[in-house]
């Protein structure tokens, strides 16, 4: 990556190249708990950036010291860096595990960002003066976090114990466990449940390991409710393999649950067969009743009956969602397609005119069924800060330290300190940061930034298009859409050409390894080896390929060539429908949640780089499309399919 002279104006005392070894010999000496070293690069950055950095690492690791005056005097200096908070955070932990609740009360207020940890520890300070609300609070945190951290449990036993916590309340954490599958977490919880009511572990154990098997070889004749539970999970677990195998299973031993946990069950047999897009599960979704339905459930009901077509059950189910789920996009923007479906056209269109507004996917969408162009417009694409505003956010310490950081790899604490910047900016110091990025090579925290602005907007800075000249050659041989190019780029890696993801994904085009050899091979490439990924004209030719042959392999259909670019080609098969299937209705109903996101931001990317490149564009709707039916063709792997 090369940085400009413009960034080093700003370091008047060491180069760049020192100010990278010091960083990181500072931190490598910390990590080794290597005082002397350490002390040695605190003195060589103690007139950089990078001074609180340096200091945060020498206050940890004296962090057993009696006398706690240079700690707090770190926490109260005014410079703005995450550092200092999460020291305020890991301070406040161990103030609370020491019991010093002086100090920690002291100090507690200044903190930014509490954990589930930290609010237990605020809970026990407050249980001193006020031990109901206290209780109250451990309540509240029962109900809504998934973890158990030490600090709380001390809370969380007597609450129980005083009826706060109700054995309802212990029971729907069991389930709440169970349903993700933490069967761990489940068992911690046993302990708070009453006797007769508690789940045998050692069922729950052969239920996680085999729930077939676990339910046919037991007996659940006068099953107390803890087996009953137990059965329950095991028919959960089922489900997601098989719905046809849990319903079975389950109508052998229906006899033993109140209505209220049939109920339950059908839900959660519903929720699985809309996501494996099975047609019985609407019928499912109506046979679960009254009971309460998750967020996530009632998303499904709502996608299952998209798929239906069944308009009137498309509304119910998003009229049932909570008043934040409905103002997602996503349900205002199918609460108005299913309003104009059912003959209320006036209505749909105030949902849409709203939403229209908005620049994103359904904005975009909400726009085309108006008739306008608003939602696709672009705005202010030529943003032009001064050279003193350039200067001016170059050469702020926290703009420099998010620099430095991403040069030298360490793009999770990079990103820490650009989000912490950027909180409180105007508009125009959102873009002018962003421009600041931009001229770094820094294009995913360039448009982390220009994505911020509420009024004033740059869609060049929103919508990047760099290495444009390297992308023309293979562009050119495998004849493909810019636009469609850049826009999954975009949404694949942020242009950051080192980018890896969690599984292995690499480069620009966050090729996996098995693929870029697969490729490499079919274009006949000479020399490839998995070092290669990374470099950038290698990158773009081998991802460009592999989104050539997709687009093939589905009638050069870019909503299906997207889903198989990220989930593979077989899955994207699989998700069609046993009719004709609008592209918009596939892409909203792609079962993985990271495919679905992923497939709407790469067709919204679409449009705004074909509008940027002065390109000829279709609408939105138009290259969604219509999506054939599975037919035992498409059901086919292609011959070149990796």
């Amino acid at each position: 990556m090369k940085f400009f002279v413009f960034f080093m104006l700003f370091i008047p005392t060491v180069a760049l190249a020192d100010i990278d070894a010091d960083l990181m010999s500072a931190r490598d000496a910390f990590r080794a708990g290597n005082s002397a070293k350490l002390a040695f690069a605190a003195a060589k950055l103690k007139q950089t950036p990078f001074e609180p950095y340096a200091t945060y690492y020498q206050l940890r690791m004296g962090w057993e010291d009696k006398d706690s005056k240079p700690i707090k005097a770190f926490l109260a200096r005014e410079e703005d860096t995450p550092i200092i908070d999460q020291m305020r955070a890991e301070w406040l932990k161990m103030l609370g595990k020491k019991q010093r609740w002086e100090e920690f009360a002291g100090e507690y207020p200044n903190l930014m960002n509490a954990d589930a940890e930290l609010t237990c520890y605020a809970l026990q300070l407050q249980s001193k003066t006020d031990d109901v609300g206290a209780l109250r609070g451990a309540r509240d945190i029962w109900l809504s976090s998934t973890s158990m951290a030490e600090s709380c449990v001390g809370l969380f036993d007597v609450a129980v114990k005083a009826g706060v916590i109700t054995p309802h309340d212990v029971m729907q954490r069991v389930r709440t466990a169970l349903e993700s599958g933490n069967t761990s977490q489940a068992k911690k919880l046993l302990p708070y449940l009453p006797a007769a009511v508690r789940l045998p572990v050692q069922e729950l154990d052969a239920a996680a390991k085999n729930p077939q098997r676990y339910l046919s070889k037991t007996s659940f004749a006068k099953a107390s409710e803890g087996r009953r539970q137990v059965a329950m999970y095991a028919l959960q677990r089922l489900a997601k393999q098989s719905v046809d195998i849990a319903n079975v299973e389950f109508q052998k031993i229906a006899a033993i649950f109140p209505e209220e946990e049939k109920h339950y069950f059908f839900a959660w047999l519903a929720f699985a067969a809309a996501k494996g897009h099975d047609q019985r599960a609407l019928g499912w979704y109506g046979a679960a009743g009254d009971v309460h339905l998750s967020e996530q459930q009632l998303a499904w009901r709502a996608r299952a009956a998209m798929r239906a077509q069944n308009w009137h059950e498309v509304w119910v189910s998003i009229t049932s969602m909570t008043p934040q789920q409905q103002n997602e996009g996503t349900w205002r923007y199918w609460k108005a397609r299913a309003m104009k479906e059912l003959g209320h056209a006036a209505e749909a269109e105030v949902l849409w005119a709203a939403l229209s507004r908005e620049y994103n996917y359904y904005g975009q969408l909400a726009a085309e069924e108006l008739g306008t162009s608003a939602g696709a417009g672009i705005v202010s694409a030529d943003f032009q800060p001064s050279t003193t505003e350039l200067e001016a956010m170059a050469s702020r310490p926290e703009i420099q330290r998010t620099i430095t950081l991403y040069r030298v790899g360490l793009r999770v604490e990079a990103a820490k300190e650009w989000d912490w910047t950027m909180r409180g900016f105007s508009d125009r110091e959102l873009l002018v940061a962003s421009e600041v990025a931009r001229r770094a090579e820094m294009y995913d925290r360039s448009i982390n930034a220009a994505n911020r602005t509420v009024e004033m907007h740059d869609f060049n800075l929103r919508y990047p298009a760099p290495y444009r000249e390297a992308m023309q050659a293979p562009l050119q041989e495998h004849a493909l859409e810019e636009a469609w190019v850049y826009g999954l780029m975009r949404q694949e890696s942020r242009f950051a050409s080192h980018a890896k993801s969690e599984v292995g994904a690499a480069g620009l085009m966050q090729i996996m390894p098995a693929t870029a050899q697969w490729a490499a091979r079919r274009i006949g490439m000479k020399g490839y080896r998995k070092g290669l990924i990374h470099q950038l004209d290698v990158n773009l030719r081998l991802g460009t390929y592999y989104m050539k042959n997709v687009y093939s392999q589905f009638d050069d259909n870019p909503v299906m060539a997207s889903a198989a670019y990220n989930a593979g080609p077989s899955r994207a098969r699989r998700w069609r429908g046993e009719t004709p299937l609008e592209g918009a209705i596939y892409a909203e109903t792609i079962p993985f949640d990271e495919t679905r996101d992923y497939v709407k931001k790469v067709m919204s990317n679409t449009i705004y780089y074909a509008k940027l490149f002065g390109h000829p564009s279709e609408s939105l709707k138009n290259r969604l499309g219509v999506i054939a039916p599975r037919s035992p063709v498409n059901q086919q792997a292609d011959k070149d399919e990796i």
